[in-house]
């Protein structure tokens, strides 16, 4: 086989065998393909889309490019019964702005009593990456050996990593490609990366957070439906319970975006306090998982059981123990300004009054990557403290001269720009808006 006559047949819309797709990630994976034609073959692939045969093709390469992890044995048992449970879960979301949930997630459902071995990403786009969040924690090692990954498993009940060598390593490379050549939302490649990374972890249940909205890459949501329908039906096919959440990002989650602040407002919902939009959220994701799991019956319990976990103080208990057994510093655990700090803050402020009726949420995600907190090539490295803090909520009423967001900022050379995309960003109306969107517009696979 010919790399460029691969291209070509994805260009004209062809279907590719499950051996030519083998033969482009295996070569791909291995270095004997370069990048310009990996990149070539992905944007074919973006404008042209495949079919479910050639994405069940993919999604199984890139899963058995590497290692598929066994954590079987250890598998909880539940509290009172001694039965095990298949307690083996993780939670993913598509990305959007301000969507730090997999940090309060993850230490709610380990402190409930299962286990989440949770391999994530890096900045993607204008959406924020949970290690590049984690990485803000001085001292935070997300690349563990696949024996760390066990013992951390093993003495916490969770461990939030990136990807290993070892670990579809063809989804690592190519995620990196993809978030540079303007590939990122396609929804083959979306299902694909996702999904050979998750069941490579060896889970028995994924909760989905597929976002829809201004802010997220599915703007429309028959698209974001579609996608969760994707992942849903790939990994019910591998044996695995699947479930999917269309959650909204018309607006960014939370208060707090960028990679420290996001830590911040993490800590606060872990310790009780936080964002209602963003406990809500993380509540209804960790009852899904629960379920999942089958730690509770039934969604309410799970919702009961999330509450508690923050109520009771284990959860940030366990985050801090996560924190500590991944070489973090946990001083920022219980004092949060520890995290690193921007030198300089400038609010941008309403040039009129009215009622705020909508946001360019993903022009605030892409202020965040010009004030540094992003990757704009895949070299760049990342400014930890840099960011947005928002003030208002689509529906807030809105006075002249009132602070809409506050940039958090180090380079002034970046601020001009930032600042332009942050204004433009937000939509003042003499009237409030008449039909606010719910948080979670509904459920896929249950």
């Amino acid at each position: 086989m010919r790399v460029v006559d691969l291209i070509r047949k994805k260009r004209d819309a062809g279907e590719h065998s499950r051996e030519e797709i083998e033969f482009l990630i295996n070569g791909y994976t291995r270095g004997e393909i370069p990048d310009y034609q990996m990149a070539a073959w992905l944007m074919a692939v973006f404008l042209r889309g495949m079919t479910k045969a050639e994405l069940t093709a993919l999604t199984e390469a890139m899963l058995y490019s590497g290692k598929v992890l066994d954590f079987t044995d250890l598998r909880p048992k539940l509290p009172g019964t001694g039965k095990t449970i298949p307690g083996l879960v993780d939670k993913h979301s598509t990305g959007g702005v301000g969507d730090k949930t997999s940090l309060i997630i993850a230490p709610i459902v380990a402190a409930g009593g299962l286990v989440v071995p949770m391999i994530s990403g890096r900045g993607l786009g204008h959406s924020g990456g949970t290690l590049d969040k984690l990485e803000a924690i001085p001292g935070f090692r997300v690349n563990l050996s696949n024996e760390e990954f066990r013992a951390a498993l093993e003495k916490c009940g969770c461990a939030l990593i990136g990807q290993t060598a070892e670990i579809a390593p063809a989804d690592k490379k190519i995620y990196v490609l993809r978030d540079v050549i303007g590939t990122v939302e396609s929804p083959s490649l979306i299902c694909a990366s996702i999904m050979s990374k998750k069941l490579a972890e060896g889970i028995e249940g994924l909760v989905l957070d597929v976002k829809t909205g201004s802010g997220a890459f599915m703007k429309k949501e028959e698209d974001a439906a579609y996608l969760a329908e994707l992942m849903v039906e790939t990994g019910k096919r591998m044996g695995k319970k699947v479930v999917a959440l269309i959650t909204d990002m018309d607006q960014p989650l939370g208060r707090l975006a960028g990679n420290a602040l996001e830590v911040k407002e993490s800590i606060e919902v872990l310790a009780g306090g936080g964002p209602s939009d963003l406990r809500e959220l993380c509540l209804e994701l960790a009852a899904w998982m629960f379920l999942l799991g089958e730690r509770v019956s039934n969604l309410e319990e799970g919702r009961a059981l999330a509450a508690e976990m923050i109520a009771s103080g284990r959860a940030r208990d366990k985050f801090r123990e996560i924190v500590r057994q991944q070489g973090g510093d946990v001083v920022v655990v219980d004092d949060p300004e520890k995290l690193p700090l921007a030198r300089n803050k400038v609010d941008v402020k309403s040039a009129s009054a009215g009622y705020l009726v909508s946001t360019q949420c993903e022009q605030l995600g892409i202020a965040c990557v010009v004030l540094g907190g992003g990757r704009e090539k895949k070299e760049d490295a990342i400014d930890p403290a840099v960011g947005l803090e928002f003030h208002k909520r689509v529906g807030d009423a809105v006075r002249v001269g009132e602070a809409l967001c506050t940039i958090h900022y180090n380079a002034d050379a970046r601020l001009d720009e930032a600042r332009k995309l942050v204004e433009t960003a937000y939509m003042i109306a003499a009237e409030p808006p008449k039909n606010l969107r719910s948080l979670v517009h509904r459920v896929i696979g249950a």
